[in-house]
């Protein structure tokens, strides 16, 4: 009886000892050798260029991300429209990774992975458009200025009553002398679309990536290698997120029109929830950083010699001889089977096998909470350090880079380098990757102690005097000291006052006098704070919300150690996860197994998450902002109590149901393990060993399965 190994050897032995051609006469005469190509392709350098390529999707993800409060500012829209513009980049894979996984590794794989990586920069460019299209950015404020006059002065309006605000003469309202052309051209208009398509572009090209990449890799690297490998370069790949959001930081610093305003007129600083930066800048520079990374798969040939192959002595320059596409039968039962399998068996027929195994199924429904509660978290994660703890989107966006993520690569490759070293089989694998994720979710639960108060609002959060509201929706920022000013009641230019107020505007706060330009724009003669009793000579107001209060800072500093902490974590228990995919189905479905998962993930986890994290998080706004053209604008203001209940209470419960559904799959394993054990035990005691004795199945156990049948795992 020939077992696969059997074959498999004979096919390699005829694959390195070919029978030399017959020449009519009798005599052989060996085949003339090949030249050399420019360079010897090899396991390495294609690992090499698919790190680089990680870090540069994980670079444009990361800076979308940090990127997202910008957008939202910028385009006048809800969080729950920015959640769907974050979803497209999902949607983009979603279109084409079936096909791309499936049929994929027939053809020429790193050429595909090269044409992603330039369809990537594309969208990356064209997320970027939209700023040279749209005019000036233009805000709420009590200090009005044209940002299109090089010579333009402040014009300071106080608090004045109805009878001289009617006899002042102000400047016309900026809608009154807009048509529609320049309203398309303005914040709030659909102008955002493109930003959208930038992404979704994005998505499409970021789709051959990871299955052809991660398959390419694991079908010519020895079966203990391939964790090892996937870690390092999910390692590289999270120096991505590191840089793109320290450029994130760097951009939003800077402000939207940089170069084309006079900065000292701005009223607003990067603390002010009104801020927009630079973010047009960072998409041009992710886009050229992606388009780099196609370069060296345009010199990658179809196939490499297998890693195994290369440890047994096989002549280095023999091997880079071989021509480029044929097929390097080195491992000849699982090239053979990946043949057979994109050759005969239907696409229907293999997508039935994956969803029929209940260990792959299991797995994906955790993996769908899990990715789902990270995906909303990490996108909506700067806002949140920023309406909770008073923080700069700068400055959540720096520290998010600086902290979390490298906590994250140092866990990748721990966990890699841990599978490495203790070789283990898929139970495991599972149970070392649940653990960790278990103690990282229980740790986060200690963020909901992290609490910092709403700042007190006159008449938002608090009343005129500071005493608590009863109920914040009966909430008015009309009073007896501002009555007769005939103030905005939707206008947000936050002032802070001498009594520890905050006031929506200077005019609601009852100001009469100013003083100042720009940022040093100081208010005096506020009745507002008069009316609390609050001992002052000028009773007076400065631009901006008033800070936190002094142990918020103190929270904020435990909530980043804690993060980085529960972030290492679950990173080192990341990539024996993802292992799972590849040792829970046949060898012959690891590419379409990677393929599915990641189309699940995309389409219920990735595109979805954004969207309803985004949805509650507007269900907790306290004031809304106004769009130039007329309609409800971007969010100024969240209820901060509201907030970290929503945000951590909506990520907790998910995760929590993913750990209930792992000890599921523990307990599942357990079985099958012990079952299938049992059952070679007995067959083994009655003497059958013949059909046994085929390939052993990669990273199961030392249990043998025969040939063509379904692992057990």
């Amino acid at each position: 009886m020939h077992t696969e190994d059997d074959r498999g050897d004979a096919a390699l032995s005829s694959m390195q000892n070919p029978a030399p051609p017959s020449h009519g006469g009798g005599d052989e005469a060996p085949p003339a050798k090949k030249k050399n190509p420019a360079f010897c392709a090899s396991l390495k350098m294609f690992i090499a260029a698919l790190s680089f390529t990680y870090f540069a999707k994980a670079f444009s993800g990361s800076y979308m991300k940090s990127s997202i409060t910008q957008i939202e500012r910028r385009f006048d829209i809800p969080s729950a429209i920015v959640g769907i513009i974050d979803g497209s980049f999902e949607m983009g894979n979603l279109l084409l990774i079936p096909f791309v996984s499936y049929f994929g590794a027939k053809w020429h794989r790193p050429k595909l992975i090269a044409a992603g990586c330039l369809t990537m920069s594309i969208g990356s460019f064209l997320t970027a458009l939209p700023h040279f299209f749209m005019g000036y950015y233009t805000y709420d404020t009590t200090v009005n200025y044209d940002t299109s006059r090089t010579n333009s002065t402040s014009i300071v309006v106080p608090c004045l009553d109805a009878q001289m605000q009617h006899n002042i003469s102000h400047e016309p309202e900026l809608t009154s002398g807009m048509n529609n052309l320049d309203c398309e051209k303005v914040a709030g208009s659909n102008i955002w679309i493109y930003v959208l398509l930038g992404n979704l572009l994005r998505g499409i090209g970021e789709t051959p990536i990871t299955p052809l990449g991660i398959s390419y890799l694991d079908d010519f690297s020895k079966p203990e290698n391939t964790a090892f490998y996937i870690a390092c370069i999910h390692t590289v790949s999270i120096i991505g997120p590191v840089l793109g959001f320290m450029l994130g930081s760097l951009c939003a610093n800077l402000y939207v029109d940089i170069g084309f305003v006079d900065i000292d007129s701005i009223t607003i600083t990067p603390q002010d929830s009104r801020w927009v930066g630079a973010w047009w800048l960072g998409f041009l520079i992710a886009g050229t950083v992606t388009l780099f990374s196609a370069i060296p798969f345009c010199f990658l040939p179809k196939s490499l010699i297998n890693e195994a192959e290369e440890t047994r002595g096989t002549n280095q320059h023999e091997d880079c001889i071989v021509q480029e596409g044929e097929p390097l039968n080195t491992d000849g039962v699982h090239q053979e089977q990946v043949i057979t399998s994109v050759g005969t068996t239907g696409f229907l027929k293999d997508l039935k096998r994956l969803f029929c195994n209940p260990v792959f199924t299991l797995f994906m429904a955790l993996c769908l909470l899990q990715f789902g509660s990270f995906v909303g978290y990490s996108t909506y994660k700067p806002k949140y350090m920023q309406q909770q703890f008073g923080q700069s989107i700068s400055k959540s966006n720096f520290l998010t880079g600086v902290t979390a993520w490298p906590a994250l690569a140092v866990g990748v490759f721990f966990g890699g380098f841990i599978l490495k070293k203790c070789k283990l089989n898929l139970l495991g694998i599972a149970q070392f990757a649940i653990v960790s994720s278990i103690v990282a979710n229980l740790l986060t639960l200690s963020f909901f102690a992290m609490a910092c108060k709403n700042v007190d609002v006159a008449g938002l959060t608090v009343t005129y005097n500071g005493n608590n509201l009863a109920n914040i929706e009966e909430s008015s920022l009309v009073h007896s000291c501002n009555s007769d000013c005939n103030c905005k009641a939707n206008q947000w230019d936050p002032v802070c006052g001498d009594n520890g107020l905050t006031y929506t505007s200077s005019c609601l706060a009852g100001c009469t006098l100013s003083s100042g330009s720009g940022r040093n724009t100081a208010f005096h003669n506020c009745t507002c704070i008069e009316a609390t009793g609050f001992q002052s000579q000028n009773y007076s107001v400065t631009l901006g919300e008033c800070p936190k209060e002094e142990d918020c800072s103190t929270k904020f500093i435990y909530f980043l150690i804690i993060d980085v902490i529960s972030s290492f974590i679950y990173a080192v228990g990341g990539t024996p996860a993802y292992m799972i995919v590849f040792r829970s189905v046949d060898p012959e479905l690891k590419s379409l197994s990677v393929g599915v998962y990641t189309l699940v993930m995309r389409t219920l986890a990735g595109i979805p998450a954004p969207v309803y994290f985004g949805a509650l998080i507007d269900k907790t706004c306290l004031m809304w902002g106004s769009k130039i053209c007329g309609g409800q604008g971007a969010c100024r203001i969240y209820n901060a109590s509201s907030y970290r209940k929503v945000f951590l209470g909506l990520t907790a419960g998910m995760r929590g149901l993913s750990s209930v559904l792992s000890i599921l799959l523990i307990i599942m394993l357990t079985r099958r393990f012990r079952a299938r054990k049992d059952k070679v035990t007995d067959h083994d005691r009655g003497g059958g060993h013949d059909q046994y004795e085929g390939r052993r199945p990669e990273g199961i156990d030392s249990v043998q399965t025969p040939p063509h049948q379904e692992t057990p795992f």
